[in-house]
């Protein structure tokens, strides 16, 4: 999942991950709806999903969004959170080590990980089946 340039940095394109909290048994067309609803300017009322709000305050313990400041992976900041999801749009020489920490913290908060690039859902860890 990780498109690295093989040097530790991305290619010379900016990369745009989000992360959604979506019921158990989600299906990568449900997160792609959602992401589209998105786009379309469409957040239904609702209360913000604890799994969004541990993922963005760790996510932004680590590689703060506000002040926007030089030196962030964050090439739009501050990151755009709702109450189902987190959108970051990524510099384009982010360090693998960024894309790793998006990764393991959306597993650890049991979040789908949807790649803007190529349209790709990846289910959390804990979802995967052997």
């Amino acid at each position: 999942m990780t498109p690295a340039a093989g040097d530790g940095t991305l290619s010379a394109v900016s990369f745009d991950l989000s992360v959604w909290a979506l019921p158990n048994g989600a299906t990568p067309e449900q997160v792609r709806a959602a992401v589209r609803q998105c786009r379309e300017g469409w957040h239904g009322e609702q209360h913000p999903d604890p799994r969004v709000v541990g993922f963005y305050r760790a996510i932004t313990a680590s590689y703060p969004d506000r002040p926007a400041r030089p030196g962030t992976p964050w090439e739009v900041a501050p990151l755009h959170a709702a109450a189902d999801h987190v959108e970051m749009n990524l510099h384009p020489a982010c360090p693998d080590q960024v894309l790793l920490d998006i990764e393991r913290l959306a597993g650890e908060h049991d979040l789908m990980l949807f790649d803007a690039q190529d349209g790709s859902v990846y289910p959390p860890p804990a979802r995967v089946r052997s």
